[in-house]
């Protein structure tokens, strides 16, 4: 029987990202859904500025930003470290694809959270995150062809895609046209899965052709 599709949009690079995956994967588990993992890499300079025009007030919300994640973590039994610098998740957002493609999505994804937030990865060098795929089976030149040839491509559409459905940070979850913005509206977002009427529409827009 098909299931519903939610869409996530995340980027390893985001804590609360991170400290959303074990609620998510339990989402899929207990109420019949897909989940659609697509890469939202977030461009930190657009959304936050340059380090020199941040404010005192930026810095004590970002400091309380990180604080409150680390709760969500340790009560999850994760390690989170605070990030060393500014990163571009390029690499990890399309080995995420590459992965999905080979069919070991969900090793490589907890493979580099956990690694990133560890202080034991660097998700913007090319042979760590050639290193996490040969680690979960793949092939390392292959990616790195990828990497080379189609990548940017397919991560800019998808991006693209998702800012014309309005995201602009992560995670989110798309159901049914619906977006949800943080892990604090997974409980909104299971009331509209439960309903069977949500279900419906959302099984229906899967088999509708385009006009």
């Amino acid at each position: 029987m098909t299931k519903p599709i939610v869409r996530v949009y995340t980027d390893y690079k985001s804590p609360y990202a991170f400290v959303a995956n074990k609620r998510l994967f339990e989402l899929e588990e207990a109420h019949g859904v897909e989940l659609e993992w697509l890469p939202y890499t977030l461009r930190v300079a657009e959304f936050m500025g340059t380090v020199e025009e941040r404010t005192p007030h930026f810095w004590r919300k970002v400091r309380y930003a990180y604080m409150d994640a680390r709760r969500y973590a340790n009560a999850q039994g994760l390690v989170m470290k605070g990030p060393r610098r500014i990163y571009d998740a390029f690499y990890s957002s399309v080995g995420m694809l590459f992965a999905q493609r080979y069919g070991f999505f969900r090793t490589y994804h907890d493979t580099v959270f956990r690694k990133f937030w560890g202080h034991e990865l660097e998700i913007d060098d090319l042979a760590s995150i050639s290193g996490v795929i040969t680690s979960c089976g793949g092939s390392a030149s292959e990616f790195e062809a990828y990497v080379h040839g189609p990548a940017r491509a397919e991560h800019d559409r998808i991006i693209d895609e998702a800012e014309r459905l309005g995201v602009f940070g992560v995670p989110t979850m798309v159901f049914n046209g619906e977006l949800f913005w943080g892990g604090d509206r997974i409980d909104m977002l299971i009331e509209r899965v439960e309903k069977p009427e949500t279900i419906a529409a959302a099984l229906g827009s899967r088999h509708r052709k385009p006009a």
